[in-house]
């Protein structure tokens, strides 16, 4: 028997053992075809990429200032998710030689196209949200 998933295909082979079902799971592949809903997602669906980029529409912000203007996360997390989207170029780090060290956040301007989806998907929850 085959199972296929979007992302993986799994063979697995099932077999009867004193009236038990025992299966045995082999090639665990990743499929080639990636779906490309997946990739955006992989640069931008983290769980606080949105409020990052939210927060930084209106201007460039300080490390501690999008700390502060997003309630739950962790300062681990915010590094973590600043990387990620500075990798996939949605936001640029500039860091400033002083003591104590300065960095700031800017969207870029393919971070920027993002504005008008964020805006609208706040708008489609305000509506259908509670």
């Amino acid at each position: 028997m085959q199972v296929v998933t979007r992302l993986y295909t799994i063979n697995i082979f099932v077999t009867f053992i004193d009236n038990q079902i025992v299966m045995n799971k082999e090639n665990i592949e990743k499929s080639e075809n990636k779906c490309e809903l997946q990739k955006i997602l992989d640069i931008i669906g983290g769980k606080w990429s949105m409020s990052i980029i939210y927060a930084l529409i209106s201007d460039k912000k300080r490390f501690k200032e999008l700390e502060r203007m997003i309630p739950g996360i962790s300062t681990r997390m915010l590094v973590k998710e600043l990387k990620n989207m500075e990798e996939n170029g949605i936001v640029t780090r500039t860091a400033f030689a002083t003591v104590p060290p300065t960095v700031e956040y800017n969207l870029t301007p393919k971070g920027r196209k993002l504005e008008p989806i964020i805006n609208e998907l706040y708008k489609w929850g305000l509506e259908y949200i509670n």
